[in-house]
This record gives C-alpha cells, sequence and structure tokens, in this order.
C-alpha cells in the first residue's frame, strides 16, 4: 500500500485499495465534496466537530484549510478524499487526526455519499488508513461514535475495532470510543464488542 520510508509533514501518498483510491484534496474536488458534506444525511453526525457545508464557496474555502493543514501536520495524520477507482468519482472523505483537547489520541473517520452507503466502502477506507497509521509509528487509533450512528459502530467492528467505553471528554459529547491496535486490525471481524444496549434507542 505504502512503503515505511520516513516521510515528512506535507502532501500525503494515495493509499489504494480494490475499489478505491485515498488521495489529498484538491481544491477542484470541490462539487463533489459538497454533494458530500452538505448532504443533511452526513451532515447530522458531523456536529459539532463541523457544521454542515452551506455552498459550493464554503467547500471551497473548507479544502483550502484541509490541505494546509494536512501539509503541515505530523504524519500519520491528515485528511484523504475518497474516489472511486471504477469511474473516478469522489465519493468521500476520510481523516486521521489528532483528537482534542489533548491532542495524544489519533481518531480514524470518514464520510461517504449516501448513495454508496452499505457497498463496504467505508471498510475499505478504515482498512487502508489504519494500515498506513500502524505503518508509520501509531500504537493505537480510535473511532468515536454517537451512540445512534449504528452504521459507524458495525463499520469499525468490521475491521476489528474494540469497544473501550463511553467518554464526554471530546467535543462535549457522550460518544463511544472503539479502539484499534495493529494485531487487532481485521477486514473481517464481525462479533466484536458493541457497548450494552447499543442502537437500542
Amino acid at each position: 500500500m505504502t512503503t515505511n520510508d520516513p516521510i515528512m509533514p506535507g502532501p500525503r501518498p494515495s493509499l489504494l485499495t480494490e475499489r478505491l483510491i485515498l488521495r489529498g484534496w484538491q481544491v477542484e474536488d470541490a462539487p463533489a465534496a459538497l454533494a458530500v458534506y452538505g448532504h443533511a444525511a452526513v451532515a447530522r453526525w458531523l456536529s459539532p466537530a463541523m457544521d454542515r457545508v452551506p455552498d459550493l464557496a464554503a467547500m471551497r474555502l473548507l479544502l483550502q484549510q484541509w490541505i494546509a493543514e494536512t501539509e503541515r501536520i505530523a504524519v500519520p495524520a491528515g485528511r484523504w478524499a475518497i474516489q472511486r477507482r471504477s469511474d473516478g468519482r469522489v465519493i468521500g472523505g476520510a481523516i486521521l487526526l489528532p483528537l482534542p483537547p489533548g491532542n495524544e489520541d489519533l481518531e480514524i473517520g470518514w464520510q461517504l455519499h449516501p448513495d454508496t452507503w452499505g457497498q463496504g466502502y467505508a471498510s475499505e477506507a478504515t482498512y487502508a488508513l489504519a494500515a498506513w497509521a500502524f505503518q508509520h509509528d501509531a500504537d493505537e487509533i480510535f473511532a468515536v461514535v454517537r451512540p445512534g450512528n449504528t452504521r459507524a459502530a458495525a463499520t469499525v467492528r468490521r475491521n476489528g475495532m474494540h469497544w473501550v467505553g463511553e467518554t464526554s471528554k471530546y467535543f462535549g459529547l457522550t460518544l463511544q470510543v472503539f479502539r484499534l491496535r495493529p494485531a487487532d486490525l481485521n477486514h473481517a471481524a464481525p462479533n466484536a464488542q458493541l457497548p450494552p444496549t447499543f442502537g437500542a434507542n
């Protein structure tokens, strides 16, 4: 997927999977990005980390900020566009970013256009990013999931992430926390533990 050579801050190399290319964002991606980050079904899970993007100008500005952030942040952190290899369409975005407030924990996350949900793209992207992180000395990564977001919980479990508890230290919200270590990385681990009564409401 990538080499093990040390990489200094700057543009990230593309990560290839069977069906996807995870590559750096470009300002020209704004229309496709707006279709994702401006979509109500996606935006409901973005807050408070970010709000729904209202228009193309705001999306262009946000992409410029993301590109600059990735170029200065320490590897393996960064932001990637998720591009489908079969047709070249940008179908979403993915992140590896330090979690506030202490920036000690590394969060993995993704957002996909709703018309691509249920096709395994999130699991594929998660696996690629986790492998990238572990190749660059991360010893664990975390996903933080709202209690009602059962789709995200199912995705992280499929990649072998384990539920480690509930916390309100990130973003001021009560969130479920899932952790992945190198030995846990698994394309097919659907029985990883969920929190008690998760998704029951």
